[in-house]
């Protein structure tokens, strides 16, 4: 078994109390391997659909830039600002999963954590995103409940 060298934590900014625990989850993961840990969280894209009309482009970049507050935010309270300095923060714009599975491909990612809510009957055991970043990729994944 290879050593982990990379390991992508998606985290859902507008959950940030059980997000932390995702997060402190795969920080512990990340440095018991001596890993970088690489968080992503993903803006909607909202592009030409009928909803996208009413919002311009000025209006995605005050919403990334808002998110990266937020990640940034969530990551000190949840690890504290020296753990913090050492996390590489990435803000997406598209959908969830897509977006984990492009910048994990790109960036080598070895292990993929993310959170997953209580499932409905619909989803039957993991959320829709989780259940589609486990189904799509190569890389290891770790989803925390």
């Amino acid at each position: 078994m290879s050593r982990i060298q990379t390991v992508l934590c998606a985290i859902d900014v507008n959950r940030p109390e059980t997000e932390a625990d995702v997060l402190q989850r795969a920080w512990k993961l990340a440095s018991a391997e001596g890993a970088q840990l690489d968080v992503i969280s993903v803006v909607p894209d909202y592009g030409m659909s009928v909803v996208g009309g009413f919002f311009d482009q000025d209006h995605t970049n005050k919403v990334v830039e808002d998110v990266k507050t937020m990640l940034n935010d969530l990551a000190v309270k949840a690890l504290g600002d020296e753990v913090n300095g050492k996390l590489r923060h990435l803000v997406a714009v598209g959908k969830a999963y897509q977006e984990i599975l492009h910048v994990a491909e790109k960036d080598g990612a070895d292990l993929i954590v993310l959170g997953a809510h209580a499932p409905d009957l619909k989803d039957y055991l993991l959320g829709p995103t989780a259940a589609r970043v486990v189904r799509h990729t190569s890389s290891s994944v770790y989803v925390v409940r």
